[in-house]
């Protein structure tokens, strides 16, 4: 079990993005946190930040949470991650996502075709690269042919593994993550989402294709906080845009809540506390603290004070 945060990469200059990343980095880090995550925008890639933080702050496991498929190629979704990997030896977890049929098809004008075969076929490919170096998938959407030895000699997989997780919370998507990665990262999914859809979906398709129970990491918006009404008020702005995107609105039915912010965890430490206490209860493997919440340097230094505190507390649990 992991309890960290997730930071969002771009809205500055690139140069001071670079250097509060890695300034907020080393505070995370700090406080103690186990894991640190980054998310994809349009201006700064989530692969190469992750070496570079991971590369100046050691010990700490980082991972993307989540990179869109599209328009990436898998098989150089997987050099990046393996280039990743070795810069922060072995620390390193690639999530990916689909993203929005909009996103994808304003941003790239690449066509949102058979979204989930290509899901598929996209994990075939990276965890056959990962495996083994190489890979032979022609599907209806992506094509790789990568054969078992390079002019330079035989292919070889990565070591150690790179874990790899999808940004799944639909049933088919669930039920690829489990059958072929090694774990969901879902958002905005409440407990009771997680214990009565994604937890058991995800787990019966990792069983019956024999693989080990996945990784859940959920992603949720938290404050430690004196000033419950002005943060929740921010909260409320800053996740907005979620309650209109389908796979969300989704999620956030089935937990009953009308708008995103209802889902997000707001008060002092043991209001939080016993929040992500609930996460765990409901089946999360890994809780990841996002940002949204955050109204100032102060509240955000506190959740992470927190976070710290939880994760020293569940690392000593597993060593007894």
């Amino acid at each position: 079990m992991g309890i960290g945060i997730s930071l969002h990469t771009g809205a500055t200059p690139i140069g001071d993005t670079l250097r509060v990343i890695l300034g907020r980095a080393h505070e995370a880090a700090d406080a103690g946190v186990d894991t640190i995550w980054f998310s994809q925008g349009l201006d700064i890639d989530a692969i190469t930040v992750s070496a570079l933080v991971g590369r100046e702050v050691p010990g700490i496991g980082i991972g993307t949470a989540a990179v869109p498929m599209y328009p990436r190629h898998p098989v150089v979704t997987a050099a990046q991650a393996r280039t990743a990997q070795i810069a922060i030896d072995g620390r390193f977890h690639l999530g990916i996502g689909l993203g929005t049929q909009a996103a994808v098809e304003d941003a790239f004008g690449v066509p949102f075709e058979r979204p989930i075969r290509h899901l598929r076929d996209y994990l075939r490919i990276l965890r056959s690269v990962f495996e083994t170096g190489a890979a032979d998938v022609q599907g209806p959407t992506v094509t790789a042919r990568l054969p078992t030895t390079s002019p330079t000699g035989p292919r070889t997989g990565i070591t150690p593994a790179i874990p790899l997780l999808v940004a799944a919370m639909g049933p088919q998507a669930l039920r690829a993550a489990g059958e072929l990665a090694d774990g969901t990262l879902p958002y905005l999914a409440g407990p009771r989402t997680l214990a009565e859809s994604i937890v058991p979906t995800i787990v019966e398709a990792a069983r019956a294709a024999g693989r080990p129970d996945p990784t859940i990491a959920v992603g949720v918006p938290a404050a430690v906080t004196a000033d419950i009404a002005e943060t929740r008020a921010h909260a409320e702005r800053a996740l907005a845009p979620y309650g209109n995107v389908p796979s969300y609105r989704a999620v956030l039915d089935r937990e009953g809540a009308v708008h995103p912010a209802d889902v997000a965890l707001i008060g002092d430490e043991d209001t939080i506390a016993a929040g992500i206490q609930q996460y765990l209860d409901a089946g999360a493997t890994d809780v990841r603290i996002s940002p949204a919440a955050f109204r100032t340097d102060e509240d955000r230094l506190r959740t992470w004070r927190l976070v710290g505190e939880l994760a020293r507390t569940a690392r000593a649990a597993v060593r007894l």
